[in-house]
């Protein structure tokens, strides 16, 4: 086969419903996971760390990629415990580069990691996504939340709309939207109440996008050493969705804004996760050229595709429909793969994953997926996709002299 990209699977761990036998299955030869039941701050045991690699190649795959060692929320507000959250967070980059492994994904996202509004959409096909609709996003800041300054967010429009739409939940249907809400955490259920949401928001009254990238910065200064000792690669992962909501910052959002921060710390080992889905939900992105020009930092990847509609409404598309544009950007991978392999190390690859999918055939009659948007079939198809994309663009490649090949030993 081609010089294709790493095909890899995100797994949560040993509760997923989703077992290391079937990832294999799937043709991935290697997983992105994390020890999900370890705090936000606390050091991560080392013989956890081995357990969890041990049986991930018992399984036959390797561990590749770590997602993620979350950056706790003391850390990014910089109050509480975070001198000693960040002192956990470098010994469990020793201990993670100590197994072997590379690459650390994390994110500097305040309070949420990621918004959706509906879990379970269903489309024309049958098959269902996971879709954000600012009218109902903005009901649950109005009307659940009832944050402050709330109402000066949106269009009358919009607010016309979620209050429409609050209206004709009910009681049952808003304390399950409530609750989905609250408990959107990749991988992790933190049992948050409205009230504790209303407090984390409260840390964030005096922190504007120049602050945290303050903290962003202090963050990097402390852990970034940590990683280039360990031989590890930090990956941020971008926004999602790639705009302010709550009243939050956003701060990895642009390309001018994922240069900012590697001009931070400038060090290889200060990189990023390129995340199609999210940087794509922003249509002034231009993720090809992302790709290319930031090409050398990219230490992760997450290829999904995003359609986009004129009120604000985007849903996960199927991985080469939708308003990415999914040919140029594996190109873009390859070619940068390519060049890696030229110039640095010849067995390197792009490590990757097919982010999200739709639930669809047997994902309806299996036990629900560790984290929405994680279903089997669904990712199975994405990853089937993207791997013939690959094998049309590499023989293209080839064809026109692009050298997509390792180099031959002497």
């Amino acid at each position: 086969m081609r010089n294709l990209m790493e095909e890899s699977m995100r797994w949560f761990g040993p509760a997923d419903s989703v077992t290391l036998d079937e990832i294999r299955q799937t043709g991935a030869t290697a997983v992105f996971t994390a020890l999900h039941e370890i705090p936000y701050g606390e050091a991560w045991p080392a013989d956890l760390i081995a357990e969890r690699r041990a049986a991930v190649a018992a399984a036959g795959l390797a561990w590749r990629v770590v997602e993620s060692i979350p950056v706790s929320e003391a850390i990014k507000t910089r109050t509480g415990d975070f001198a000693r959250h960040i002192e956990n967070y470098r010994l469990t980059l020793q201990r993670i580069g100590a197994a072997g492994i590379e690459v650390v994904v994390y994110n500097f996202m305040p309070v949420l990691d990621w918004v959706r509004t509906d879990l379970s959409h269903r489309l024309a096909d049958g098959t269902e996504t996971l879709v954000y609709d600012p009218k109902k996003f903005a009901a649950f800041d109005l009307f659940a939340l009832q944050r402050p300054g709330a109402e000066a967010d949106g269009t009358p429009a919009q607010r016309a709309a979620a209050h429409n739409y609050w209206s004709a939940l009910g009681d049952t249907g808003r304390h399950h939207f409530i609750r989905q809400t609250l408990d959107l955490f990749p991988g992790v259920r933190l049992n948050l109440s409205l009230d504790d949401f209303r407090a984390m928001l409260e840390r964030y009254t005096q922190i504007d996008a120049t602050r945290l990238r303050q903290h962003l910065q202090l963050f990097l200064e402390a852990i970034v050493p940590a990683a280039e000792a360990a031989g590890v690669r930090l990956a941020i992962h971008p926004d999602d969705p790639p705009f302010p909501v709550l009243g939050l910052p956003r701060i990895v959002s642009t390309e001018a804004q994922l240069r900012a921060i590697l001009g931070l710390v400038d060090s290889p080992a200060n990189g990023l996760c390129y995340c199609t889905g999210s940087l794509g939900v922003r249509a002034d992105n231009d993720l090809a050229g992302i790709a290319r020009r930031l090409g050398p930092r990219i230490h992760a990847v997450h290829l999904r595709s995003v359609q986009r509609e004129p009120d604000g409404v985007f849903y996960e598309a199927n991985h080469l429909e939708g308003s990415v544009d999914m040919p140029a950007v594996v190109r873009a991978l390859l070619e940068e793969q390519a060049a890696r392999r030229r110039g640095q190390r010849s067995d390197w690859r792009v490590a990757f994953r097919p982010d999200h999918g739709h639930a669809m055939l047997d994902d309806f009659r299996r036990p629900p997926p560790a984290c929405p948007g994680y279903p089997l079939i669904g990712r199975l198809r994405g990853l089937a996709e993207l791997r013939g994309l690959q094998v049309g663009l590499s023989a293209a490649l080839d064809a026109r002299g692009v050298d997509t090949a390792p180099p031959k030993p002497d």
